[in-house]
């Protein structure tokens, strides 16, 4: 504890006040009867290649909604609610969709009648439709439409060993953001037909687990065994880069039998490697840097450093119009910086196996009295384990306070403990408890009504003509940009196709 209180003190004022964070949200669209929405993304909102703040994730469906990078969580938050609100009213101008504010799915069609994201007919554009055609063959689409929230987190000064010994022990912990915050124990039917799960029956379309967090990120959502086969190392930017490039290389025998095309010679996926680009890497925390275009990520890893992290596993608040408060923001802040400060041994393949088991234990089971998980060679109970966790942080919440002023980070920390002494407190005891009291254990009905009280309250909040105007500009210019995208290109898609795979693109 000494030697993080020793990091603590030696951080100057403006590294701690110099943190920058921005957020993803995905959300689909449902129709008011809770079903997808099947209809192309709004055209008043833009062209989803080029927005810089709107786009979609993978289906057209599934609005994805980007802040910039901020100085302060008020603001952050702030971008993320006016760009909300920008989208609620060109959707109530265009019918009455919704956005579904819970991370499992509404009502789902078959899984082919899942629409893909589209993003016109330039190669980049083209590119990002035909990868995800391949997730499609790869894990279902039924998988791909599960929402959450991605945080970009960044602190001045941070080395790559820094932020790779933060991940190490952001992976290491990770087991209490989704006790605290997860909020997915239930899934509608649709999600699951014809798929083997373990969850149990809580009414007739509505499936769950009693003691679940994050369904989200347990077996159910973001896995596969292809990828369970990587063991990949977080000990530093050289093995990570390693592993990756393994992956982005290998041939995959059940991928090369899908084949690049099908016999109508239409595009199956990318790459019969294990993963076709870098995104399809399913971690719950990623090192990240900002690419030029047409660069590959793993290039501008290796060739610029760690930039900033990407945390992947918070799942959306119901209960917030946004899907995240500031305090929880708060909290993510602290505990990352907790991340960052303490002592982070090396990982190795038994700490990487453990540590995969004790992430599905919580996500299924997190708030069954007693639960324990595997901490080295010994297991300690999830409540044990966090409080000492919270109470670490204590110092670094205190520093945070007094460098930003009030005691708003302190008070994050008071409230984490209070769920550990109570799960009916967190989120996913809320959500069943939600369920129960007014809709029948139906989680398409909650979810429906959170939806459209999420939508009348964004609605109602002040939009001037000036913010109006603002993002009406921004629709057009990222038209435009398209287009000029589109213009630009010369390479037939095959040529692009190949050249942007090509393991030199990689770097070394």
């Amino acid at each position: 504890m000494s030697d993080l209180q020793d990091r603590l003190r030696a951080l100057p004022k403006s590294v701690l006040t110099g943190i920058r964070r921005g957020i993803e949200k995905e959300s689909l669209r449902a129709r008011p009867d809770a079903a997808l929405a099947l209809t192309p993304h709004p055209a008043a909102l833009g062209s989803a290649l080029t927005h810089p703040h709107i786009t979609t994730d993978f289906s057209e469906s599934q609005l994805e909604l980007v802040t910039g990078a901020h100085a302060s969580i008020e603001g952050c938050l702030g971008e993320l609610t006016q760009i909300h609100q920008a989208v609620y009213r060109v959707m109530q101008a265009a019918g009455d969709e919704l956005l579904w504010v819970s991370s499992m799915p509404c009502e789902l069609p078959t899984d082919e009648t899942i629409p893909l994201g589209r993003y016109g007919n330039s190669n980049v554009g083209r590119a990002k439709s035909v990868y995800r055609m391949g997730l499609g063959h790869r894990y279902g689409r039924r998988m791909q439409t599960i929402s959450g929230i991605h945080y970009n987190w960044s602190l001045p000064g941070v080395s790559d060993e820094g932020y790779f010994s933060l991940i190490r022990n952001f992976r290491r912990h990770s087991f209490l953001l989704l006790y605290l915050f997860g909020a997915s124990p239930a899934v509608g039917a649709s999600f699951v037909e014809g798929r083997p799960h373990e969850l149990q029956q809580l009414s007739e379309r509505t499936l769950y687990m009693p003691h679940g967090t994050s369904l989200r990120m347990g077996r159910l959502g973001y896995q596969s065994d292809a990828q369970a086969s990587l063991a990949v190392s977080y000990n530093g930017l050289a093995s990570y880069g390693a592993s990756l490039q393994d992956a982005l290389t290998r041939p995959y025998p059940a991928y090369a039998a899908v084949g690049i095309h099908n016999p109508g010679g239409e595009y199956n996926q990318l790459a019969t490697s294990l993963l076709q680009i870098e995104n399809e890497f399913y971690g719950t925390i990623r090192p990240k840097r900002v690419i030029f275009p047409g660069e590959r990520p793993l290039h501008a890893l290796r060739e610029r450093g760690v930039e900033y992290v990407e945390v992947r596993l918070m799942d959306l608040n119901p209960f917030v119009p946004i899907g995240i408060t500031a305090e929880t923001v708060r909290f993510l802040d602290v505990f990352l910086l907790h991340c960052l400060l303490s002592a982070s041994p090396p990982d190795t393949p038994d700490e990487i196996a453990a540590l995969g088991r004790n992430q599905h234990r919580t996500a299924a089971c997190g708030r069954e009295p007693g639960l324990k998980l595997e901490r080295g060679k010994q297991e300690v109970t999830l409540v044990e384990w966090g409080l000492q966790i919270v109470d670490e942080c204590r110092p670094i919440a205190a520093a945070l306070d007094a460098a930003h002023g009030g005691e708003l980070h302190q008070a994050a920390l008071v409230a984490a403990r209070e769920l550990l002494a109570d799960a009916s407190l967190t989120p996913s005891a809320r959500v069943l408890n939600a369920m129960a009291l007014d809709f029948q254990h139906s989680f398409a009905q909650f979810t429906l009504a959170q939806s459209r009280q999420t939508q009348a309250s964004l609605l109602a909040l002040p939009f001037s003509a000036e913010q109006a105007m603002h993002y009406a500009q921004m629709a057009q210019a990222s038209v435009e940009e398209q287009k000029r995208v589109e213009a630009s290109d010369t390479l037939p898609f095959e040529v692009y196709r190949q050249q942007y795979l090509s393991p030199q693109r990689l770097g070394l």
